[in-house]
């Protein structure tokens, strides 16, 4: 019996803890962390950030906002030099019978394609990526807020 998942370098997951399901994400194994696309950050009193998931790239409208304690803080730098603080929260991450938790940087990913980068340490070893298949838990579907 295995004790990982297969899943595609592109998968449909949900984060059953913010009531959202059907985001498109991509495996990154070249990745160490993990990020969600997300506007409207505002750290609140109490070590918490409120934000706006996107749910939809093509209409950035289309959100759901999360409040959620802050984990910890990244610096990253660009590749045009310019160095940016993110945010770190944590949720629980849900594909095909796995539901983990796992941390996500804060990050504007206006422009690409999936709204979702699961890195190394969400993957972990409960996942093995299929570099030549996506979409093996079901075809992409609408991104949507479980009421």
């Amino acid at each position: 019996m295995q004790d990982y998942e297969i899943i595609g370098w592109k998968e449909v997951v949900d984060f059953p803890g913010w009531k959202i399901r059907g985001l498109v994400a991509k495996s990154d194994t070249g990745a160490r962390g993990s990020a969600i696309d997300v506007s409207k950050i505002t750290k609140l009193k109490g070590g918490k950030v409120r934000f706006e998931v996107v749910l939809d790239g093509k209409n950035r409208d289309v959100t759901q906002t999360v409040v959620a304690p802050i984990s910890g803080t990244t610096r990253v730098r660009s590749s045009n030099g310019q160095t940016q603080q993110r945010y770190k929260v944590k949720t629980k991450l849900e594909i095909g019978h796995i539901r983990k938790e796992i941390e996500l940087s804060l990050v504007n990913r206006e422009g690409m394609i999936c709204r979702v980068l699961l890195g190394r340490t969400a993957l972990g070893s409960d996942f093995l990526v299929d570099s030549a298949a996506k979409y093996l838990f079901g075809k992409r579907r609408r991104p949507s807020i479980v009421k």
